[in-house]
């Protein structure tokens, strides 16, 4: 057996689950036994991308003990964009 964990973030709200799971499990069975769609229901691992550690991988990944297994959601707004707001602004208080 080997313990891994699984993490998801919606709207603010956390998931973080750790599991044992039989040597050789894929990412994809972590998920699916972490029970992170009951909660999450659009936390679909076959429209998501998934990762170990912020480091992308294919749902069929072999899982090695201590794994963070991850899903992304996709980004909604565009960092460099709010990094410009956010110095305008600053720029704007300091007049």
């Amino acid at each position: 057996m080997i313990t891994v964990s699984v993490a998801y973030v919606e709207r603010g709200e956390h998931f973080w689950r750790t599991l044992q799971l039989p040597e050789g499990s894929t990412a994809q069975q972590a998920i699916a036994q972490s029970g992170l769609q009951q909660r999450f229901p659009a936390a679909d691992p076959e429209r998501l991308k998934i990762g170990i550690f912020s480091k992308p991988v294919q749902a069929d990944h072999i899982l090695s003990e201590g794994d963070r297994v991850e899903l992304y959601r996709p980004i909604s707004t565009d960092p460099e964009q709010v990094a410009r707001r956010e110095r305008n602004d600053h720029e704007g208080q300091q007049s």
